[in-house]
C-alpha cells in the first residue's frame, strides 16, 4: 500500500475547498484546508500529520507552531515574502523553507507604475471628486502633484524580478531611472540600460518618484524612515508594493504632511488590514478637503492579485512541495 502525503494549508486564500491545489498533487495526496491567523488555532492532531506545510500570509510560522510538526518536511510559501517565517527556526529544526518567486512578476510591476500615474496624473483624485460633486468637481486643478512624467526622474529599489519588470515598463514614459540594489552584481545596470547608485541616500536625493522592490528584511525593515524621506526632493513621491515594514508609515504621514515629500501610494501596511486607532486611517479619512488631498492612495495588499496570478501561486507552491 502507498503512503499518502499529508499537505495543510494553515492560511488558505481562496473559497474552494483546494480544487485546484487536489488536482495538481493528485490522489495520492490528502490536503488540511484551514482558514487561520494565528498558530494557536490549529489543531495538534491535524498538525502530527502533516508532511508539508503550503502557507500563504496571514499565520506565522514561529518557533512554537513549527516545534508543533513532527513530521515536516518542507515548508512553502504560496507567495514570495518569508517575513512570516522563522527561518532560523526551521533551520534548526531542519525544515526547508522554499517560497514562489515565479508569480505575480507583471501584476505587481503594472499596480507600481499604476500608482505612480495615479498621484502624478492625478487620476484617483479626479475620480473622487467627480464621484463626490459631477459638477462642482469638473476641475483639472483639484489634483495637487499632476504634473509631466516625461524627462523625470524614477529611482528603483531593487533590482530583482520586479524591479526589473518595473523598469522595463517605465521605459516607455521617458523617464530617466536610476536603481539601487548592492546585492545584484555590477554590470546589471548596463544590461537594464539604467544608471547605479551607490548608495540609497544618493538615489533617494535624486529621484522625483522613488518605487520600492525589496523583500523585508532585518537590514530593511524601518529602512524608509524620516532620515531617509528628509533626504528626498519636497516634490517627490514614493510608491510601495514591496512589504508595509520596509516604510516608517509616521514618519512617511509626518513627511508629507510637513511638505518634506509630495505624497505616496501604498499598496502595502506594516499591519494589514490597520487598525482602527492607526495613523494612517485618521489621516486618510481626514485628508478629503485639506492640502493633504491627493497626496496618498492605498490599496489593499493587491498589487499581486489577478486571477491568473492567483492560480500561478496556488499551482506553483504545489508542484515546489
Amino acid at each position: 500500500m502507498t503512503n499518502r502525503f499529508c499537505v495543510m494549508t494553515p492560511d488558505a486564500q481562496y473559497l474552494d475547498d483546494a480544487l485546484l491545489e487536489r488536482s495538481t498533487s493528485g490522489d495520492d495526496v490528502d490536503w488540511i484546508i484551514r482558514r487561520e491567523r494565528t498558530g494557536a488555532s490549529l489543531d495538534d492532531a491535524d498538525l502530527a500529520r502533516v508532511d508539508a506545510m503550503v502557507t500563504w500570509h496571514e499565520t506565522p510560522l514561529d518557533e512554537a507552531l513549527l516545534r508543533r510538526l513532527p513530521g515536516c518536511r518542507i515548508v512553502v510559501r504560496a507567495g514570495v515574502g518569508f517575513d512570516h517565517i522563522d527561518l532560523a527556526a526551521a533551520a534548526s529544526l531542519g525544515i526547508p523553507v522554499a517560497n514562489t518567486p515565479d508569480y505575480g512578476t507583471s501584476e505587481v510591476a503594472d499596480h507600481a507604475i499604476a500608482m505612480l500615474l495615479a498621484l502624478l496624473r492625478g487620476i484617483a483624485t479626479y475620480h473622487e471628486v467627480m464621484t463626490a460633486d459631477p459638477i462642482g468637481g469638473f476641475d483639472y486643478q483639484r489634483a495637487p502633484l499632476v504634473r509631466r512624467i516625461r524627462g523625470t526622474t524614477l529611482g528603483i529599489v531593487g533590482l530583482g524580478r520586479i524591479g526589473t519588470a518595473t523598469i522595463l515598463r517605465a521605459k516607455g514614459f521617458g523617464v530617466r531611472i536610476i536603481g539601487y540594489d548592492p546585492y545584484v552584481s555590477r554590470g546589471a545596470e548596463i544590461a537594464l540600460g539604467i544608471e547605479r547608485a551607490e548608495t540609497l541616500e544618493d538615489l533617494l536625493a535624486t529621484s522625483d518618484a522613488v518605487s520600492l522592490h525589496c523583500p523585508l528584511t532585518p537590514e530593511t525593515r524601518g529602512m524608509i524612515g524620516a532620515a531617509a524621506l528628509a533626504r528626498m526632493k519636497p516634490r517627490a513621491v514614493l510608491v510601495n508594493t514591496a512589504r508595509g515594514a520596509v516604510v516608517d508609515v509616521p514618519a512617511l504621514i509626518a513627511a508629507i504632511k510637513a511638505g518634506r515629500i509630495a505624497g505616496a501610494a501604498l499598496d502595502v501596511l506594516p499591519t494589514e488590514p490597520p487598525g482602527s486607532d492607526e495613523e494612517i486611517v485618521a489621516f486618510y479619512r481626514a485628508r478629503s478637503g485639506t492640502p493633504l488631498a491627493g497626496r496618498l492612495i492605498l490599496s489593499p495588499h493587491a498589487a499581486w492579485s489577478s486571477p491568473e496570478s492567483a492560480a500561478d501561486a496556488r499551482r506553483l507552491s504545489v508542484e515546489t512541495a
